[in-house]
C-alpha cells in the first residue's frame, strides 16, 4: 500500500520538488502538494514541510509561515496524532507555531552555511529512526543562514529528560565537539521531536541524501523508518 504524504509550499518554498521527488521516486510513495491557502487538507499519511524561505524569511525564519491558512490544518492533523516532518525552513516553521519547543536563530558566523555534515543519532525507537541502528554516524547536506538552535536551560533540561533530542551535529567518529557544530547550536542539537513523538524537525536536509549518485543515501533512513512505521512495522514503543 502505498503511503500517502502532502508536501506543504509557501511563497519562497524552494526545496519543494527535491523532496516529492525523493519520496515518489526513492521512497514510492503517492505525494501531494499542498498550497499554503487551502482551507483544509486531503486525507493524508504524512505531512512535511519542506525547506526554502518561506515569506523570504521576514521578520524571521518561519514566523510568517506560521499563520498561514493551511498551519491551522497542520496543526490540527498533528494533534490527532498525524506524523510531521519539518525540514531546514519546515523546522523553523513547527518552531514558530509552537508544534516544537525552542527556537531557531542566525548562525553563530552570521553566513549561509552549506554543507555536508555528520550527524549522531540519538535515538532508535522513534518513527523517524525505527530501521536505523545504535551508533550510526549520518551524512547530510546543511543549508541554512538561521539554524542555530537554542532553548533555555530548564528548557534543554526537559529535552533531554525526555529524550526529545534526535539528531546531533557531531564529528566523523561521533564526537560532539564545537568545531562539528556548524551554526552554534545549543548541545549540538540538530533535530529534535515533540514529546508525543509524532512531529520531527531538523535543520539538515535527507530529501538531498536519497541518491548515492548525488553522494549519499543516509537521508533515506528517515523516510524508510516513517514507511515502516505506517505499513504497521510496530519497532516503536505504542505505536
Amino acid at each position: 500500500m502505498a503511503i500517502r504524504a502532502g508536501v506543504v509550499v509557501f511563497p519562497g518554498t524552494n526545496c519543494d520538488q527535491d523532496t516529492v521527488f525523493a519520496l515518489r521516486n526513492r521512497g514510492g510513495w503517492d505525494v501531494v502538494t499542498i498550497w499554503h491557502r487551502v482551507d483544509r487538507l486531503p486525507h493524508l499519511d504524512l505531512v512535511l514541510l519542506p525547506g526554502g524561505f518561506s515569506y523570504g524569511d521576514y521578520l524571521r525564519a518561519g514566523a510568517m509561515a506560521a499563520h498561514s491558512p493551511v498551519i491551522e490544518w497542520v496543526q490540527a492533523f498533528a494533534e490527532r496524532g498525524g506524523v510531521v516532518i519539518g525540514i531546514c525552513n519546515g523546522f523553523q516553521i513547527l518552531c514558530e507555531m509552537g508544534l516544537l519547543p525552542g527556537a531557531l536563530i542566525r548562525n553563530r558566523s552570521l553566513k549561509f552555511i552549506c554543507k555536508v555534515q555528520s550527524l549522531r543519532l540519538e535515538r532508535i525507537d522513534t518513527k523517524f529512526t525505527m530501521r536505523s541502528e545504535l551508533g550510526t554516524i549520518l551524512r547530510m547536506p546543511i543549508a541554512h543562514g538561521e539554524g542555530a538552535y537554542i532553548a533555555d536551560p530548564a528548557l534543554l533540561a526537559r529535552l533531554e529528560k525526555n529524550r526529545q533530542i534526535i539528531f546531533r551535529y557531531c564529528d566523523d567518529m561521533g564526537r560532539l565537539t564545537d568545531e562539528a557544530n556548524p551554526n552554534g547550536s545549543i548541545a549540538n542539537i540538530a533535530g529534535v521531536i515533540n514529546q508525543r513523538g509524532n512531529v520531527l524537525g531538523l535543520m539538515p536536509h535527507p530529501e538531498r541524501a536519497c541518491e548515492s549518485l548525488l553522494g549519499g543515501e543516509d537521508g533515506k533512513l528517515i523516510f524508510d523508518s516513517v514507511n515502516g512505521y505506517l505499513q504497521g512495522e510496530c519497532r516503536v514503543k505504542g505505536c
